[in-house]
Protein backbone atom coordinates (compact mmCIF):
# COMPACT_ATOMS: atom_id res chain seq x y z
CA UNK A 1 0.00 0.00 0.00
CA UNK A 2 0.75 3.23 -0.40
CA UNK A 3 0.64 6.24 1.51
CA UNK A 4 1.13 10.31 0.86
CA UNK A 5 1.77 12.23 4.19
CA UNK A 6 1.37 16.50 3.10
CA UNK A 7 3.22 18.60 5.63
CA UNK A 8 2.62 22.29 5.59
CA UNK A 9 3.12 25.01 7.80
CA UNK A 10 0.71 26.45 10.18
CA UNK A 11 -0.79 29.55 9.83
CA UNK A 12 1.28 32.53 11.44
CA UNK A 13 4.73 30.92 10.95
CA UNK A 14 7.10 32.72 8.85
CA UNK A 15 7.46 31.26 5.54
CA UNK A 16 11.06 32.74 4.09
CA UNK A 17 10.96 30.02 1.07
CA UNK A 18 7.01 30.83 -0.09
CA UNK A 19 8.05 34.33 0.04
CA UNK A 20 11.14 34.12 -2.27
CA UNK A 21 8.73 31.98 -4.31
CA UNK A 22 5.75 34.49 -4.73
CA UNK A 23 8.92 37.14 -5.17
CA UNK A 24 10.17 35.08 -7.62
CA UNK A 25 6.58 34.68 -9.67
CA UNK A 26 6.06 38.41 -9.26
CA UNK A 27 9.43 38.95 -11.35
CA UNK A 28 8.13 36.40 -13.83
CA UNK A 29 4.85 38.56 -14.27
CA UNK A 30 2.89 36.18 -12.82
CA UNK A 31 1.52 39.24 -10.59
CA UNK A 32 -2.14 37.44 -9.89
CA UNK A 33 -0.31 35.40 -7.22
CA UNK A 34 -1.35 37.00 -3.70
CA UNK A 35 0.60 34.43 -1.47
CA UNK A 36 2.46 30.99 -1.63
CA UNK A 37 2.95 28.93 1.19
CA UNK A 38 6.02 26.16 0.30
CA UNK A 39 5.47 22.54 1.69
CA UNK A 40 6.87 18.72 1.21
CA UNK A 41 5.13 15.69 0.27
CA UNK A 42 6.16 11.95 1.49
CA UNK A 43 5.40 9.04 -0.17
CA UNK A 44 5.62 5.98 1.50
CA UNK A 45 5.40 2.15 0.27
CA UNK A 46 3.85 0.39 3.25
CA UNK A 47 3.13 -3.19 4.06
CA UNK A 48 -0.49 -3.58 3.26
CA UNK A 49 -2.72 -3.01 5.85
CA UNK A 50 -0.47 -0.77 7.61
CA UNK A 51 -3.00 1.38 10.05
CA UNK A 52 -3.11 4.95 9.38
CA UNK A 53 -2.21 5.44 12.96
CA UNK A 54 0.79 4.40 12.75
CA UNK A 55 1.50 6.34 10.07
CA UNK A 56 -0.12 9.51 11.72
CA UNK A 57 2.95 8.00 14.51
CA UNK A 58 5.65 8.12 11.59
CA UNK A 59 4.73 11.89 10.73
CA UNK A 60 4.34 13.12 14.43
CA UNK A 61 7.72 11.77 15.40
CA UNK A 62 9.74 11.90 12.35
CA UNK A 63 8.21 13.68 9.21
CA UNK A 64 6.88 16.48 10.73
CA UNK A 65 8.12 18.85 13.02
CA UNK A 66 4.53 19.44 15.06
CA UNK A 67 5.64 22.49 16.83
CA UNK A 68 5.05 24.25 13.44
CA UNK A 69 3.78 22.02 10.81
CA UNK A 70 0.73 20.36 10.44
CA UNK A 71 0.23 17.45 8.46
CA UNK A 72 -2.36 15.68 5.97
CA UNK A 73 -2.20 11.53 5.56
CA UNK A 74 -3.68 10.28 2.43
CA UNK A 75 -3.67 6.63 2.02
CA UNK A 76 -3.60 5.34 -1.85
Amino acid sequence: MKARVTVTLKPGVLDPQGRAIHHALNGLGFDGVEGVRQGKVIELDLADGTPTAAIEDMARKLLANTVIETFRVETL
